[in-house]
């Protein structure tokens, strides 16, 4: 006999449990999200602001490192300038000993051209010739000319490089010392300084410059337009030259150029000369200074008494070591 079956209820109590039950636990989900959605929040605020923070710092850092990388460019810039200005120092150096260099083999093959010319022509001299060769009258090496003793081998200038000079005085000035100069056909080494003991040619501070026509023609040029400081007082470079370069195998000259004698003691600096040029065996002088006057300050007021003390010291100094003093009468 079949059973008959119970009827299914569909929205039994059992079911509506059910339903209640997780109806209630999204309920409380949602419930505790809601709640913890402000702390949330807060740490999200919290790790941006510590990441702007810590990106902050980090910008700060850049910055200070861009800025000493910048400042490290520079100094490696200055570093540069200074390293290319000395390669052109070396190279302007290196190209004025080229030239000398040339100048000197110019001058050997002139040389050796000339005594062989002159072997040739001693080979074709007649009995009659060479008589009369040997009656000429020796004339000494170290005879004056036109009173100025030219046995030197070494010869500086000392010229006086002041406003006055330089104004009224220096086309003379040029041409006195180029006279000078061709009365000393050839001499071992020149020198050139101005009153305070400042040389024309910086890279040969205290040694010989060569005598050589190349190096001649320089000086000359360099004096147009060379216009150190100066004193108007001879007695620093006078003083210095001899303490530089005297040695008591040189024959040397100073030449003197100036036109006043503003200050000091002419006696005093009689004293300091005569104490470093010391006198040799015989009473001579190893250092002569000859000196030249220029009448720029004539007619000048009170000026005409620093140009009579000029002329009183640079006589004494040229009588005491074994020189000349010629004053100019006109420019």
């Amino acid at each position: 006999m079949r059973r008959s079956r119970r009827p299914i209820e569909v929205f039994s109590l059992s079911f509506l449990d059910v339903i209640s039950c997780g109806f209630g636990a999204i309920v409380l989900l949602l419930v505790i999200m809601k709640i913890s959605e402000p702390s949330v929040i807060e740490e999200t605020t919290r790790d941006i602001s510590l990441s702007l923070a810590s990106q902050t710092t980090e910008i700060s850092a850049l910055k200070d490192q861009s800025a000493g990388l910048y400042r490290t460019q520079e100094q490696l810039q200055d570093e540069e300038n200074r390293l290319l200005e000395q390669i052109a120092d070396l190279s302007r150096r290196l190209d004025e000993a080229r030239e000398i260099q040339k100048d000197v083999v110019v001058e050997r093959s002139s040389q050796e051209a000339i005594l062989q010319q002159f072997y040739r022509a001693r080979q074709d001299l007649n009995e009659e010739m060479i008589r009369l060769q040997q009656q000429q009258i020796a004339v000494p090496v170290d005879a004056p000319i036109g009173g100025i003793p030219v046995d030197s081998e070494y010869i500086i200038f000392v010229i006086d490089t002041s406003g006055s000079m330089q104004q009224f005085a220096w086309p003379a000035v040029r041409r006195k010392m180029q006279e000078i100069l061709s009365i000393y056909p050839r001499v071992k080494g020149i020198q050139v300084m101005n009153d305070m003991g400042d040389y024309m040619f910086s890279q040969y501070s205290g040694r010989w410059i060569q005598d050589t026509p190349a190096r001649r023609k320089a000086i000359l040029a360099r004096l147009s337009s060379w216009t150190p400081f100066s004193n108007s007082s001879p007695v620093e470079g006078i003083t210095a030259a001899i303490r530089r370069f005297y040695e008591a195998d040189k024959k040397i000259s100073i030449y003197v150029f100036g036109d006043d004698f503003s200050r000091g003691s002419i006696q005093e600096v009689v004293d300091t000369v005569d104490s470093i040029n010391r006198s040799l065996g015989d009473g001579s002088r190893r250092v002569r200074i000859h000196a030249v006057g220029f009448p720029v300050l004539f007619g000048h007021g009170g000026a005409e008494l620093n140009v009579a003390r000029f002329s009183a010291l640079m006589r004494r100094l040229a009588e005491d070591n074994d020189g000349s003093f010629v004053g100019l009468t006109e420019l």
